[in-house]
């Protein structure tokens, strides 16, 4: 899904059917919370209209705001799960396929939900490409398929804090 982003135009709310909607998330007081409940006062006590070029800028600001700390949320947890895994090297784990590229397959530890990256040129018992048409990996020869959602063993071969990247070579 796309993510939302804070404006005076009204566009209504695709998923809920609804012409007019504003979103709440009370009781987290963030500050696009703020700017509607002050609208709703001034509305309340008859006032005009409020400048709405002014409310522009701040939602715009508050939408780039947002997805910085949507960003720095994600590297954080990136960060913590690399660091838990660094002395774990050569363990291996149940996983489930998460994501499926052109380079590799993303694999999502079960037991911890820490994820890596399975690239393809490390798979050593077959040659792999990609299928886009299915999201799949193919083994040329023996025509084995990956595709998300599969379970597969991993083993830990990289933790890498700098990147923030795992990297886990497929067990078979």
């Amino acid at each position: 899904m796309a993510k939302a982003e804070y404006s005076t135009d009204n566009i209504g709310h695709f998923g809920l059917s609804f012409d007019y909607y504003s979103h709440f998330t009370s009781p987290i007081r963030r500050y696009p919370d703020v700017m509607v409940h002050r609208l709703l006062a001034l509305y309340l006590d008859g006032k005009p209209s409020a400048a709405p070029g002014e409310y522009q800028k701040l939602c715009k600001h508050a939408s780039m705001l947002e997805r910085k700390a949507s960003e720095a949320e994600r590297s954080s947890i990136k960060y913590k799960q690399v660091e838990f895994l660094v002395g774990r090297i050569g363990e291996q784990f149940e996983g489930t396929i998460t994501g499926v590229t052109g380079w590799g397959m993303y694999v999502e530890i079960n037991e911890n939900k820490c994820e890596g990256m399975v690239g393809l040129k490390n798979i050593s018992h077959d040659h792999f490409h990609f299928d886009q048409a299915e999201l799949a990996i193919v083994g040329s020869r023996t025509g084995e398929r990956y595709t998300l959602g599969d379970q597969v063993k991993i083993k830990v071969v990289g933790a890498n804090l700098e990147k923030k990247q795992l990297d886990f070579d497929l067990v078979v």
